[in-house]
């Protein structure tokens, strides 16, 4: 593949106004379809909000490209029964805590792409209501060439875990390695290349509202995720003529077509729905510089709100390297019971509550109000270790969390990908109720 493009900063921020260009004088000055585009583009809007929209809310960019997208061949089912959304047949889920062992592609020697190695884990919600999300595995050790794919039901927030993705979008490439993240709007094509020969990623398919930063309240105008620090990227077309198949998610369901030419033929465009490229070693972590540590919501990248005020439709929340200050605290995260549904991921290292039983390519599920927490290995060592400062270094372990209850697939739930044993990491947490003690003891302090 070749891509034309012209040298150029990467553009940065995330929902604000961009505009880029692969040629000179392609893009348009003062007006979004003239009657003759320069070069004899063609000039198309991808919408990803209703045109009435609030102007805060609005979210479209212009293209400008050698051939519109309406320039494809009927479409015809696509069979992927591993790619699951919606409602489904599956078994009713037990309200218990649920864990994966790290995912492996299956040993049947094949080659799979991005497209084909995506497996659904768990999945609430409905892609026509526009609400809730999937989870997926990406087991792939394919590059995709003339293939590209277009998902009409949900944006795509990306989590490489292993290899880098190079991501090819209509409006230009980025490349993400583990520990970077990559969202792609929903109805824009994409492709990944595996310069590593393969990858494990995370995904999130978001059918509702569009990510966006959290507000940030009492913290004020600075921390958490910054703007400045989402990468969109630079214009570029490919110049290779020749048939793409196009693989569509639409309605739950994946179809397939052939078009005569490439849909990375975008020469210039502006807007503010765009693909983004964001390094989580840029989120500033907030924590308690006195004692206890607040609730992990200050953890929050991005959300996706619902039509109630503070509950999430999703929200993507990381917990990097960071320091541990506080005083007379157990620091690992509390025993608790949530009204929200918590998909878990560790991209790199040790995740301080589980620091054993939870492996980089794993995963763990923990739905509305399953009680969960650190197992008694990490209960123990927290109970009495010294509180001088400490930092979790070499770490990256991420949520998915959902208003709504999130349903395992069958094939996640099979014997050799599911933790049957999890539960037992909490066997050893006995009741140490003693009346007559005269209360407990102190943690021991710094010497």
């Amino acid at each position: 593949m070749s891509l034309v493009v012209t040298p150029a900063t990467p553009l940065t921020g995330f929902g604000n106004h961009f505009a880029s260009e692969a040629v000179p004088g392609s893009l348009p000055q003062g007006r979004n379809s003239p009657q003759r585009v320069a070069h004899g583009l063609y000039a198309e809007l991808l919408s990803g909000s209703a045109f009435t929209a609030p102007r805060a809310e609005n979210r479209r960019t212009w293209l400008y490209r050698r051939q519109p997208s309406v320039v494809t061949d009927a479409h015809e089912r696509c069979e992927q029964p591993l790619w699951q959304t919606g409602p489904g047949a599956d078994a009713p889920v037990p309200p218990d805590p649920l864990r994966w062992h790290p995912f492996t592609r299956p040993a049947d020697g094949g080659t799979r792409d991005f497209i084909d190695g995506l497996v659904t884990v768990c999945r609430n919600g409905e892609p026509d209501a526009q609400a809730g999300i999937a989870v997926h595995m990406v087991l792939a050790n394919r590059s995709m060439e003339r293939r590209a794919l277009i998902n009409a039901d949900g944006e795509m927030l990306i989590v490489p875990q292993q290899g880098r993705l190079v991501v090819t979008t209509e409006l230009g490439v980025l490349e993400a390695r583990p520990g970077q993240i990559v969202l792609v709007p929903r109805g824009m094509a994409f492709k990944v290349a595996l310069p590593d020969g393969e990858c494990r990623a995370y995904v999130c398919e978001n059918h509702g509202a569009p990510f966006r930063l959290p507000e940030l309240g009492p913290i004020g105008s600075n921390g958490l995720a910054n703007p400045r620090d989402f990468v969109a990227p630079a214009a570029a077309f490919e110049a290779e003529p020749g048939p793409y198949e196009i693989v569509r998610r639409f309605g739950g369901h994946s179809w397939r077509c052939t078009q005569p030419g490439t849909p990375f033929n975008v020469v210039a465009w502006h807007g503010n729905l765009v693909p983004v490229l964001y390094d989580t070693a840029h989120f500033n972590t907030i924590g308690s510089i006195s004692f206890d540590h607040p609730d992990p919501s200050i953890f929050t990248v991005l959300t996706s709100p619902s039509d109630t005020p503070g509950v999430a439709n999703c929200d993507f929340v990381i917990f990097p390297p960071r320091w541990l200050v506080a005083e007379d605290t157990f620091r690992p995260p509390w025993y608790h019971r949530n009204v929200m549904s918590e998909f878990m991921g560790l991209v790199q290292g040790q995740y301080d509550a589980k620091p054993e039983g939870f492996k980089p390519g794993g995963a763990s599920l923990h739905n509305a109000m399953v009680p969960h927490g650190p197992d008694a290995e990490a209960f123990e060592r927290a109970s009495v270790a010294g509180l001088q400062p400490h930092k979790l270094a070499d770490t990256l372990a991420f949520m998915f969390e959902s208003r709504y209850r999130l349903r395992p697939t069958a094939w996640a739930m099979q014997p050799g990908r599911l933790d049957t044993a999890y539960a037992a990491c909490w066997a050893a947490l006995a009741d140490r109720f003693a009346p007559d003690s005269g209360g407990t003891e102190p943690s021991k302090a710094d010497s």
